[in-house]
């Protein structure tokens, strides 16, 4: 995955996430940090933490709300959870987090240097500084109130952060990757997602590297006060600047609720073509996990579609809350049975892929390059009748939200 990776929108969000769902996402996002590391190495892992399109699918697949700034913190948490008993064995170490948890990061980040032998001082350091950066050198009206920082046992890194505008209710996410790294104050950022909020001053842009000298040379040179007298005979005669280089932008709307234009129906069709041609019978018997069905199936196929897909494939992270809905109702209640099926599935295959047994895992790739092979020519319901579907069997599947468990259609009807 490319170093630099775009920007997106995000609408603030208020609430927190139910313990039921947070226990959950922990247990998923470790188990697709295990597979990801097994397949690809712990440094892929890394790139895929930098890339804001895969992050905020990431975040979908676990069922929270698709578009909202709060899968940033929901994430962070759940690596932070799942991660830490296994940091050991994949020599990664989450730390930091929002708000007080944020500001525990460099005492954090020492501990893990006296564990594993890395220069604990550096990583702090490093820590202030990129937080220092984008609260002040990138001046976009957001202020930072979330800061995590995962580092691996050989000192490379990554780091995601977020600020909030309270007066726009938009957030705005700062992705930050040690690998390709020359300058934290030279175009140092593999992405940044956010609403444009018009002009920003952001000295860190590798076109303002004469800037940034410039200034020291006028403050010592002029003085303060002389300066100021300059600053201001000098307003409106700025030349143009030249245009900023596109990087992908991803919109998330305020809209809570997935439209036909949030998702690539023909990936959902190859999803649900391979999870009905996988045979829902075989496919429990290879992996021997009894009771996996093709819903089930539909929903290994997306999260392997997390583990192996390439960036171009996480355009739509709408489409990713079609595996596991979401805790606000949105696209439909999370389907808990289902959702605890496909840990079950992926542990178990992870668990004989550690014993030396890939069989398992690697059926769980071959079902992801199924998808891909029919969603070529594979056709399927409409968006509308899909959600519909899973809204009407989701008491069936163990459906639950912030506002409880689903009751049975018939339920349903008689309240009404």
């Amino acid at each position: 995955m490319s170093r630099r990776a775009g920007s997106a929108d995000l609408p603030l969000h208020n609430g927190r996430v139910p313990a039921w769902l947070g226990q959950r996402m922990t247990k998923l996002g470790a188990i697709i940090t295990e597979a990801i590391i097994h397949h690809y190495g712990r440094d892929e892992f890394l790139r895929r933490l930098s890339h804001p399109f895969w992050f905020q699918s990431f975040g979908a697949v676990m069922g929270m709300d698709w578009h909202s700034s709060g899968i940033t913190t929901s994430v962070i948490g759940a690596l932070k959870r799942g991660l830490t008993p296994l940091s050991h064995e994949l020599g990664l170490h989450v730390c930091g987090g929002r708000g007080s948890h944020s500001r525990q990061t460099p005492q954090e980040l020492m501990a893990v240097g006296d564990r594993v032998g890395l220069d604990g001082g550096a990583l702090a350091k490093a820590s202030r500084l990129i937080a220092k950066v984008d609260s002040a050198a990138v001046q976009d009206g957001f202020d930072l109130y979330l800061h995590g920082f995962i580092v691996a046992d050989d000192g490379k890194w990554v780091v995601v952060q977020q600020g909030m505008n309270g007066g726009s209710r938009l957030a705005r996410r700062y992705h930050w990757l040690s690998e390709e790294l020359k300058s934290f104050v030279d175009a140092p950022h593999a992405a940044i997602d956010g609403r444009n909020q018009g002009e920003i001053v952001n000295l860190t842009d590798h076109r303002a590297e004469a800037s940034r000298r410039g200034q020291l040379t006028l403050l010592h040179d002029l003085g303060p006060d002389r300066l100021l007298n300059e600053i201001s005979a000098l307003r409106g005669k700025a030349p143009a600047s030249p245009a900023q280089p596109l990087l992908p932008h991803l919109v998330m709307p305020a809209h809570h609720d997935v439209r036909p234009k949030d998702v690539m129906l023909r990936r959902l069709h190859g999803a649900l073509a391979a999870a009905a041609e996988a045979g829902p019978a075989d496919f429990a018997d290879l992996l021997m996990v009894p009771g996996v069905g093709a819903r089930t199936i539909h929903s290994l196929a997306m999260v392997s579609e997390v583990i192996h897909g390439t960036p171009c494939r996480f355009a739509d992270p709408a489409r990713f809350s079609l595996a596991h809905g979401g805790k606000d109702r949105h696209p439909y209640p999370v389907p808990s049975l289902v959702y605890d099926k496909t840990i079950d599935v992926l542990k178990s295959a992870i668990t004989a892929a550690k014993l030396g047994n890939d069989e398992r895992l690697d059926a769980i790739r071959r079902l992801d390059a199924q998808a891909r092979r029919l969603e070529r020519s594979a056709t399927g319901p409409s968006l509308s009748a899909f959600i519909g579907e899973e809204r009407h069997r989701s008491a069936e599947y163990g459906g639950r939200s912030v506002f409880g468990w689903e009751p049975p259609p018939a339920a349903k009807a008689k309240s009404q």
